[in-house]
Order: structure tokens, then C-alpha cells, then sequence
């Protein structure tokens, strides 16, 4: 092989590697850039593309929840889809207490109410573990090193053998219990 032929084909080698490493970071750097949450200490949960949601779901939910001995009772209108999640949370009275809207970018939540240490990723982390698809949450969990058993309605994440959180589905009420963190909440509604 000539001289001018092994240039020529060091340059193409040279060409397709830098884009696959440019390909590469780019990906890995979006990939990053998604928000998260720890579900557990060191269990790095990245939130879902809104695509991913079992069907979509626009209604008013009663929601009951409880930390501890504290227990709050609020209404959330929820509105999700493939493009995205909006949910505007209202005191018993009717009032705006706050605002949360994901569309796979960052998680915006407004208010006036809650204190600013709420992590509104957290938020749509627990939605996602009711409401997106199995497939999709069960890649996710098992990215961040857990697992999910998904059967009669009930879905169990476990981090080794050990359950952390547990999440029951009707046709009309969720219940997620948080075994990991020590907190739960019931949502009521037709999720038919």
C-alpha cells in the first residue's frame, strides 16, 4: 500500500473515531444532565422521558399522606401524558398551594407554601413508580441497582432482597409505601 493510500485511510479511521468518541460524550453528557433522585443512599434513580407513562391521566385526586405521625390531606390536579406531567396542588378550600410541571428536562415547582427544601424530582420519581410503563421503570431501577417485581396490581422495588418500596393499584386508589424513607401516601381517583 502506498504512502498516499495509508494516509488516506489513517484520516477516515482518524475521522470515524472522533465522531463515535463525539457521539459518545454527547450522549453520556445528556444522560447527565437528566434530573434524578436517590431512592436509596447511593441508588441514583434518573427520572423517566415523559413517553414512558402507561396511559395518559387527567383528573383530580385526593391525596392523604404521612410522615411519621404527621399526616396531610391535599387535592392535586394531575394532568400527564407523553409530553409531560402538570400538577397543581390545592389546599382542602380550593386554594393554589404550589405548582410542579416536568416535560423530561428539569422539574419546575412553584410555591408559596412549602418550603423550598421540597425536591420537586422526588415528586415525579414516586409518580413514575405509579404510572409509567414496566418495561421502562423496570430498565430504570435496574440501571441504579435495583430491581422491581411487578405482579397482582402490586408493584415491589427491592435493593438486594430487601423490600424498600411497595405500591398498590386499583381502579380507583393507589397507595405507595415508602418501607426505605418511612413515609406513605394514598391517591384517589378513577385511573381506570
Amino acid at each position: 500500500m502506498n504512502c498516499k493510500k495509508k494516509s488516506k485511510l489513517f484520516f477516515l479511521l482518524f475521522a470515524v473515531a472522533a465522531f463515535c468518541f463525539c457521539s459518545c460524550a454527547s450522549l453520556a453528557t445528556v444522560k447527565e444532565n437528566r434530573p434524578f433522585t436517590f431512592l436509596t443512599n447511593s441508588s441514583k434513580f434518573v427520572l423517566l422521558p415523559p413517553a414512558d407513562i402507561e396511559k395518559p391521566i387527567e383528573s383530580f385526586q385526593l391525596l392523604s399522606a404521612s410522615y411519621g405521625s404527621r399526616e396531610l390531606f391535599l387535592n392535586v390536579w394531575v394532568n400527564a401524558d407523553e409530553e409531560g406531567i402538570e400538577m397543581t396542588i390545592l389546599n382542602e378550600l380550593g386554594a393554589n398551594m404550589g405548582e410542579l410541571s416536568y416535560s423530561g428536562g428539569a422539574v419546575q415547582f412553584t410555591s408559596a407554601v412549602f418550603p423550598k427544601s421540597i425536591k420537586p424530582e422526588y415528586i415525579v420519581a414516586d409518580f413514575q413508580l405509579c404510572f409509567y410503563n414496566t418495561p421502562a421503570l423496570s430498565q430504570a431501577l435496574k440501571n441504579c441497582g435495583l430491581s422491581l417485581k411487578n405482579e397482582n396490581n402490586i408493584r415491589r422495588i427491592y435493593q438486594d432482597n430487601k423490600l424498600i418500596i411497595e405500591i398498590e393499584k386499583n381502579q380507583n386508589k393507589v397507595k405507595l409505601k415508602n418501607l426505605l424513607r418511612g413515609y406513605a401516601y394514598t391517591l384517589e381517583s378513577e385511573f381506570q
